[in-house]
């Protein structure tokens, strides 16, 4: 080989080597996932977890939807003020960003967050997750899909029976 085509051989390989290890690990692995800090579960799967008695059931919708229906054992401590949900607008004193002493002091303690449809909850569980709790978890769809599966809820009959009316 000649020696031109050497020196230009080993700069070529000299670069590879340095640029090489960058690509690779600027490369997505192939079957390694990062972890949630908290994982979405199935209504199904929520309720196999609040069997257990150790469970803090905690409910981030608005006064007024929690009243019209809710989990029994659900603590209710709103993520936010939704008007459409809820005409009455809460002082952020009274929202879960301000509310986390609430919480279980133990921050081993199995979370289960449920809004209405999932999204908020998922916000809150994150909220909840950052704070360092360990064992969070989001019902995927929310009250929706806990609803949906046939599980029981607490209602208010008269809010009820005024939205939903018997047809004859």
């Amino acid at each position: 080989m000649n020696k031109q085509y050497l020196s230009g051989f080993a700069a070529i390989f000299i670069a590879l080597l340095i640029i090489a290890p960058g690509i690779a690990g600027a490369a997505p692995k192939i079957g390694c996932t990062v972890p949630d800090a908290y994982p979405n579960v199935t209504a199904c799967q929520a309720k196999n977890i609040l069997e257990n008695k150790d469970v803090f059931l905690l409910d981030v919708r608005t006064p007024a939807e929690y009243n019209y229906s809710h989990i029994e054992g659900a603590t209710l401590i709103p993520l936010k003020n939704v008007p459409a949900h809820d005409p009455i607008n809460l002082s952020d004193d009274k929202l879960l960003p301000n509310r986390m002493k609430e919480l279980p002091k133990d921050k081993n303690t199995k979370i289960v967050v449920y809004c209405y449809s999932g999204k908020r909850g998922g916000i809150a569980s994150q909220m909840i997750a950052d704070a360092g709790y360990k064992r969070v978890y989001n019902i995927q769809g929310g009250l929706t899909a806990w609803v949906n599966e046939g599980y029981p809820v607490v209602i208010d009959s008269a809010k009820w029976s005024a939205n939903y009316p018997h047809y004859p």
